[in-house]
């Protein structure tokens, strides 16, 4: 029996925090990180999803449908601003939710491919995926454009045990028999693991490596690209607020933080079109909306933005970016 256990015992956040886009709780200059370019376009490809996850930052399960199915006519108008406006994008990120429960999914990442993009999918690798038409797909993609297409399987723990405390009865033999496919057939597959345990990352990172050579996965689990361990999200967590010194202070820049180079697009439930936020994590709060378009985003000014810069008023913004050195996209 694995010893680490999934503790849920933590200090409410400070309800004073958060609150003012420019100054924090204790009256300092909040920080914020201005777009230096965009090296990656996500799209939220909807919230719906084939299981539920104890702990999913998005909640996404097989009923919530607060993000919809982004379409392929709507990612295509993205990829067209990025050539109108020349911006020097090279991936597109495709996220959940879970992607394949999206019918226009693989033609999405076929537009994204064959206009030179990478493209990379955040999967479980679960049955959407391993359905017979969507996996034919995958293959042809695979095969006409190569490792342009990389696919991140979410395996939250190398234990059956722990990951299934997080993902539910039944579902690590699931996600290991989409792995063995996607290894068999020859995709770029990295790994997203999770920290929730407090396991010291070396130990993480051998318990990993063992099982890649078990089921002989050729992926480096020393390779932070490739086996990336995602530091905890809780929005009710205390988390202190990052203020223009801070910087310093951390012996950080700005510029290394996701919402310097990434965007994410998704579609309200309801909505008519699709909006641009800063990035992957604060995909509910209407206040970081920055526009329909990555040219309004671009300009976005007032409340959570300066002139296209993203104020950091959030706490994932400090647990995961600033204090935890996360990002969705590959280092």
């Amino acid at each position: 029996m694995n010893d680490l256990t999934f503790e849920k015992r933590f200090v409410a956040l400070d309800s004073r925090k958060f609150r003012d886009p420019d100054i924090t709780a204790r009256g300092e200059a909040r920080a914020s990180v201005a777009l230096q370019r965009l090296d990656t376009l996500w799209i939220n490809t909807g919230t719906l999803c084939n299981i539920t996850c104890v702990n999913c930052y998005i909640e996404s399960s097989p009923t919530n449908d607060r993000l919809a199915y982004v379409t392929a006519v709507e990612a295509r108008a993205y990829l067209d601003e990025i050539a109108e406006l020349g911006l020097p994008t090279a991936e597109i990120g495709f996220t959940g939710g879970e992607p394949f429960m999206n019918p226009d999914m693989l033609e999405m990442l076929e537009v994204a491919l064959s206009r030179g993009f990478r493209a990379l999918v955040l999967t479980n690798a679960m049955q959407p995926m391993q359905r017979p038409s969507v996996s034919a797909g995958l293959v042809r993609l695979r095969q006409a454009y190569g490792d342009r297409l990389v696919m991140r399987v979410s395996l939250d723990h190398y234990t059956a045990e722990l990951h299934e405390q997080e993902r539910g009865a039944k579902t690590f033999d699931k996600t290991l028999t989409g792995l063995d496919w996607l290894a068999e057939n020859g995709f770029s597959v990295a790994i997203a693991g999770r920290s929730v345990w407090g396991e010291p990352e070396p130990v993480a990172r051998a318990g990993y490596a063992a099982l890649f050579a078990e089921r002989g996965w050729p992926i480096d689990a020393d390779d932070r690209a490739a086996l990336v361990i995602f530091p905890e999200m809780d929005a009710r967590v205390d988390v202190p607020e990052i203020t223009t010194a801070c910087w310093g202070i951390l012996g950080l820049s700005p510029n290394a933080m996701m919402c310097a180079t990434s965007r994410m697009v998704v579609k309200r439930r309801g909505a008519a079109a699709p909006t641009v936020l800063p990035c992957t994590l604060l995909p509910y709060d209407d206040a970081f909306e920055m526009g329909a378009t990555l040219a309004e985003s671009l300009a976005a000014d007032g409340g959570m933005f300066s002139r296209g810069a993203v104020k950091l008023c959030h706490p994932h913004c400090a647990k995961f970016c600033v204090l935890g050195g996360g990002s969705c996209a590959p280092e």
